[in-house]
């Protein structure tokens, strides 16, 4: 799977392909994510039995046999593990992310009950036919696949664990960045509802959040300068609408990010959707504040309502997919 890289990752491929059968290139365009990728890949493939594996030269490709013969005596999902006793990360982890790996593993075991020593794994071989049962539950975004399946699956999956030696990666940078473990959290939230709340939503939402303490700020300073309450709380709504649209498109959509004069457009965009969510949170928010005379409240309720006609908005017309 190559979303699209600028390395000649696909070309090198195709160039093998052309002379092995088995391999083949899938280059996905305008769409980023080792999760997606990872669920397209097994939907294309035909075999009876699929595995997920780096190609960064960190997983060893000699555990697929065993793998494989523990499917084949009845296992539905195995799980090359870098936590079991003879296994080992120190290699392949500096010591913070390690112990950051060791903090979200613990924290997905207690939260989803999940009993597995590594739902953090990108190493893992399934049953094809019990995949194709998940596929529909499963979240196209983040970068944590195996821990999608683990807390999506309704029955548990007949699973196993072999020790993995996770090795020091041979080329390339890692993916982990800060915006990786943001999605990671959101998809752990997500799950923890029960899909209740979808992992794009939950971003939007957390933004959302930050967005509310930027619009209560901007709200209390231009009551200080003598504003109007609907004249400060509508200029509050409008900067911290201009913050969640610049955060958005960095985090919640960063598959469909916007670049360029793209990135002009949406914002307008992103304004003239949020301007109804706006007229609604302005005048809630002023008939809380006629009521009960608490800036605060009012400007909680006002923000909040907006939320989640704001995110239907702005997914169909902001940052619709392509």
């Amino acid at each position: 799977m190559d979303d699209d890289s600028p390395d000649g990752t696909a070309d090198a491929v195709r160039d093998i392909a052309q002379h092995d059968g088995r391999v083949r290139c899938l280059r996905r365009i305008g769409r980023r994510g080792l999760a997606g990728a990872s669920i397209e890949g097994m939907l294309a493939s035909s075999a009876s039995v699929v595995a997920i594996m780096d190609g960064d030269m960190q997983h060893d490709a000699s555990l697929l046999p065993e793998m494989l013969r523990r499917i084949r005596e009845g296992d539905d999902l195995v799980i090359a593990s870098r936590y079991l006793k003879a296994g080992g990360a120190a290699d392949g982890f500096s010591r913070t992310r390690l112990g950051g790996s060791r903090i979200a593993t613990r924290l997905a075991q207690r939260l989803l009950h999940i009993e597995v020593t590594d739902p953090m794994s990108g190493f893992f071989a399934i049953r094809r036919a019990a995949f194709e049962d998940l596929a529909p539950r499963l979240s196209s975004q983040g970068f944590k696949i195996l821990m999608d399946i683990l807390a999506s699956t309704p029955k548990p999956l007949r699973t196993s664990e072999i020790p993995l030696l996770f090795r020091a990666r041979q080329h390339g940078v890692s993916k982990l960045d800060n915006l990786v473990t943001a999605e990671y959290l959101s998809l752990l939230l997500a799950k923890s509802t029960g899909d209740l709340l979808s992992l794009r939503f939950v971003m939007f939402a957390l933004i959302g959040g930050s967005g509310v303490v930027v619009h209560l700020v901007a709200l209390k300073t231009a009551l200080m300068f003598g504003w109007t309450f609907s004249l400060a709380q509508m200029t509050a709504a409008y900067v911290a609408m201009t913050g969640n649209f610049f955060l958005n498109n960095i985090l919640t959509y960063r598959d469909r990010r916007l670049k360029g004069w793209r990135l002009v457009s949406g914002l307008a965009s992103f304004w003239l959707v949020c301007s109804i969510g706006v007229i609604a949170n302005v005048g809630a928010g002023q008939l809380i504040h006629d009521q009960a005379s608490t800036w605060w409240l009012a400007g909680l309720a006002g923000a909040g309502l907006g939320a989640v006609f704001n995110y239907v908005a702005t997914s169909m017309f902001t940052w619709r997919a392509r």
